[in-house]
């Protein structure tokens, strides 16, 4: 139990130092304007028209870094600041939010994957720390509620290494486009592909944390078991 505590502790810490390195590389980069002047909404429809795209709406949403695709609503939700803002960042997070509106419209096979997963996950999210915790104070007399909890758990590590092929691509597909647009090309492209793969080192060591946790919980299953 210790070890998990202590893995989560590692893995906070990993978490918040990305976390920080990223929330520095878009403020800097939100100082830099594009050069022909668009703001992260004109950027995103016009990526939307390029890909034959008209279904898709372009909204603001409130908070920070709070920008994401909604393909149940067929929505790209920019944050205020990259709605409005017509620098390097704002064009990176709109386009590669749109990326996954294009993955959406080429029924992409791991966006495929991870809507269709996405319920279930929400159910196992509801329930998997309780069950874990009941799971490890009733180890010894009912050992098989533990299992159950590291399936759950499982559902959610397989999720997040699912969302890491999605995260890519999309941040690839805008790349792409913003270069051959020239919306953002040569050093501006540079820096808003640095600013994309930070975003999705998020990602990346969230998929490794859950992993880890995973692992933790299965050699915790499997040591009682073996005192047994």
């Amino acid at each position: 139990m210790s070890s998990i505590f202590l893995i989560s502790l590692i893995f906070l810490g990993i978490s918040l130092l990305v976390s920080s390195i990223l929330k520095g590389k878009f403020t800097t980069y939100s100082r830099i304007p594009l050069r022909n002047g668009m703001s992260g909404r004109e950027v995103a429809e016009k990526m939307l028209r390029d890909n034959g795209i008209y279904d898709v709406k372009v909204t603001s949403v409130e908070g920070h870094l709070t920008d994401h695709y909604n393909p149940a609503n067929k929505t790209v939700n920019l944050s205020a600041d990259n709605y409005v803002g017509q620098s390097v960042a704002a064009a990176a997070v709109a386009a590669h939010e749109c990326g996954h509106a294009v993955q959406h419209a080429r029924a992409y096979q791991w966006l495929t994957l991870r809507s269709t997963l996405v319920p279930i996950v929400q159910f196992s999210s509801n329930l998997v720390q309780w069950v874990l915790l009941a799971g490890i104070i009733l180890m010894q007399v009912f050992p098989g509620l533990l299992l159950f909890g590291i399936a759950l758990f499982a559902v959610t590590t397989l999720f997040a290494f699912i969302t890491l092929p999605v995260e890519f691509d999309a941040s690839r597909r805008a790349l792409v486009w913003l270069n051959t647009t020239n919306i953002a090309s040569g050093e501006q492209h540079d820096k808003a592909k640095d600013a994309l793969k930070w975003a999705a080192m998020t990602y990346v060591v969230a998929a490794i944390a859950s992993l880890a946790t995973l692992v933790q919980y299965i050699l915790l299953f499997l040591g009682n078991r073996d005192r047994d």
